[in-house]
Order: C-alpha cells, then sequence, then structure tokens
C-alpha cells in the first residue's frame, strides 16, 4: 500500500519514523513518500519536502514565514493529489496537517489518519470538530487523551502506549557506553558531572531561552560542573556559536555535541530542557530537570496562559502524572535566578532530587510497555485491508 507521511519537526520525524518502520514489517508492500526529515529518509521512500522549511512556532515567526508555509501546503496538497496514496498519516502539528486532513476528506481522496493526536486538551479545543470532521482514525500517545476525547467529546481514538518509551528503551538495551568513551566522543573533561542543555528544536525557542539557561547554570560550572549542549537537528553550529558569542565575558560556554541527544542524557546528572518531548525523554533517562520556556512579552504571556490553557501543566511529566513533578519556570517565571534556584534542588544532595525520581517512576507505570509504533502498525494496515 501507499502511505503519505507528514511531521513538521524534529520529534514527529523521529515518531514518524519508527511508524514507517513498523509499518512496512506488516506491509512489505509498503511505498512512502512523505514531508519529514532525516529520520524518516533513513527507513527509506521519497522525502519530497524537509520539516525544516515548515517548522515555525510562535505568532511572529509564523508571520514572518507565512508565504512560504503557504506554498509549501499548496505543494503538500498536489503532491498528495497527484500520488493518490491509499492513506494519509498526519504526525503531530495540527496547524499545518488538520488543514491537509480537510482537503484530503473533501476530496475524498483516501482516508486519513492521525498519529500522535493534536494537543487540543490544552488549548483550541475547537478543533476536535475538525478531527470529527476530516480524520478517519485516531492515535493516541498520552493515556489521559483517552478520557478527553472519548468521554468529554465522544470521538473513540486508539491509545497505542507512547513512542518515547520505546526509543529511550531500544537505546537503553542496545547502548551501554562508559563515562570516558562519551567524553571522549563529545570532547569534554570524564571527571566533571554534566549539566545538560536542550534548548529546543527551533531556532525561535533556541535564541530565547539557550543564553538564560547557561547564565543560570554558570555558577555550578565554577564548582566542577561542565555544560554541555545538545544540538538540535537541522540548526546548523554557526547558529548556536552567534549565540553563545554574545554571553558575557567569563560566563561558562557549554560544549556543543550532534547527534549526541540520548548519549548525553545517559551520562547527566541533570538537565535544563525546554518544554516538549524533551522533557519525557530526560526523565525516561532518571535525569532531575528544569523545564525551561522564556517567551518575549513574558507578562502577557503569563497572563494568557492563564486564560487559554486548559491544564495546570506544561510539561509532558507533569501531564502524565497530573502533578507538579518537575518544575515549570514559563514566560516571565523563566528568570536567571529562578532557574539557578531550581537547578541547585536537583543536582546530587540537592533537596528535590530523589522527589523528582519518585515522581519519574510513577509516569513511566501510566505510560505503559514499548510497542507503540508496532501497535499502531497493525492497527492501520488492518483497517486499510477491512476498507
Amino acid at each position: 500500500m501507499k502511505y503519505f507521511l507528514i511531521a513538521g519537526e524534529a520529534s514527529g520525524d523521529l515518531h514518524a519514523a519508527h511508524l514507517m518502520a513498523a509499518l512496512r514489517r506488516k506491509d512489505p508492500e509498503a511505498s512512502f513518500r512523505f514531508y519529514g526529515g532525516d529520520h524518516m529518509s533513513a527507513v527509506g521512500g521519497m522525502r519530497l519536502r524537509h520539516y525544516r522549511h515548515l517548522a515555525y512556532m510562535g505568532f511572529i515567526p509564523v508571520l514572518l514565514h507565512l508565504p512560504q508555509i503557504l506554498r509549501g501546503m499548496v505543494r503538500c496538497k498536489h503532491d498528495i493529489e497527484a500520488w493518490q496514496p491509499d492513506v494519509v498519516v498526519l504526525v503531530d502539528y495540527p496547524g499545518f496537517n488538520l488543514n491537509i486532513a480537510k482537503f484530503v476528506s473533501r476530496k475524498r481522496l483516501c482516508p486519513v489518519y492521525y498519529y500522535i493526536s493534536p494537543k487540543i486538551w490544552a488549548w483550541k479545543e475547537h478543533r476536535i470538530h475538525s478531527i470529527r470532521r476530516y480524520v478517519t482514525r485516531l492515535y493516541s500517545i498520552l493515556p489521559f487523551e483517552v478520557d478527553f476525547f472519548e468521554r468529554k467529546h465522544g470521538y473513540k481514538i486508539c491509545y497505542v502506549g507512547n513512542p518515547t518509551v520505546d526509543e529511550v528503551c531500544a537505546f537503553r538495551q542496545n547502548h551501554h557506553e562508559t563515562r570516558e568513551s562519551f567524553s571522549l566522543a563529545a570532547g569534554i573533561d570524564p571527571d566533571r558531572p554534566i549539566i545538560a542543555l536542550l534548548a529546543g528544536s527551533r531556532r525561535q525557542e533556541i535564541k530565547d531561552n539557550l543564553l538564560r539557561m547557561c547564565q543560570a547554570a554558570a555558577p555550578f560550572a565554577e564548582k566542577g560542573y561542565q555544560l554541555v549542549l545538545a544540538g538540535a537537528p537541522s540548526i546548523p553550529n554557526d547558529y548556536y556559536a552567534t549565540l553563545l558569542a554574545r554571553l558575557p565575558d567569563g560566563t561558562a560556554r557549554p560544549t556543543l555535541v550532534n547527534g549526541m541527544t540520548y548519549r548525553l542524557l545517559a551520562q547527566a546528572e541533570a538537565a535544563l530542557v525546554t518544554s516538549g518531548t524533551a522533557t519525557l525523554e530526560t526523565a525516561l533517562f532518571g535525569v532531575p530537570q528544569v523545564v525551561c520556556y522564556y517567551t518575549a512579552c513574558g507578562r502577557l504571556v503569563s497572563w494568557l496562559r492563564r486564560r487559554l490553557l486548559k491544564v495546570r501543566y506544561i510539561s509532558l511529566v507533569n501531564l502524565v502524572c497530573d502533578a507538579p513533578v518537575v518544575p515549570e519556570l514559563v514566560a516571565d517565571g523563566m528568570t536567571v535566578p529562578a532557574v539557578r534556584s531550581a537547578l541547585g534542588g536537583i543536582l546530587h544532595g540537592g533537596s528535590e532530587r530523589e522527589a523528582m525520581l519518585e515522581g519519574y517512576r510513577q509516569m513511566t507505570q501510566r505510560l505503559g510497555t514499548p510497542g507503540a509504533p508496532e501497535r499502531a502498525a497493525a492497527d492501520m494496515v488492518q483497517h486499510l485491508q477491512d476498507s
């Protein structure tokens, strides 16, 4: 069968790649065309456009790149209609993907499956109407979404487990690296403990958060820690270098590593992490973290957050546990002193470290066992064969 997939960011690219591999195991004749990234390309098929040309977030960046985004949307619709796939599989990225779902459904081209359901429980709940009209089958990776979609909105979904559990478990089973080996590969000191910096996957996130993270962690570097920055896919090293050059003289600069995020988390003592899938990955590696997400116009954003968001938390860890397991420093709450104080509490000997690790254990239980891509692929292939 012919599968057309769309992933609009780094985490979606990774999840979609594992889904594609699982689909190929269930359907040996599977052929793929996709909008995505390097992970999906490694599985095979034809990549029509890289997600870096679509991955913009925030009002101003989206507005500035709106013509490019709209051209990409028009091109995507043309590509789908020209290829006539058996199914379109959407992966998160709802602003773009729900528009595609509407087009495919109205044209009656093929079924639309949505893998990693849009987070409408956080905001834009009205999108349930588009999902109900245009999405044939919805696959959830967060356990609390079942109650939201089925009990609140009467829309049946399929919870398949969380693919990040699969990805982290597979890594930990297949990679047993010593501190010395990692340090040699990363170009760092094997004898100094590591504070990991995961500053986001998009340029705007990195610009807003990285320097504040570095300044918050700088005093700990003076006490013997070393800062290691996980480079995001598709973000060039020059971009990081330009930002880090703005740090005040004397401020410790992190060592940048590329393609080594899981290896870094396996060795880190603590982490500063922007909100997103990275918070879940960090927790599954058992690394205490502070969730940091600075935005411009922080007071206004905080005010809007209290009035527009439908949930109490922004990090996946806290959302899954329905409790404040990790500190969330968001908008005007993401200040250098606040991050520094929270970081001190989760390092070895810190007052918050053990409670956070216990919260991680509860989170892991709620997420369930590995096998999310396999379960989703099996369900997709079965429903396509039955239709």
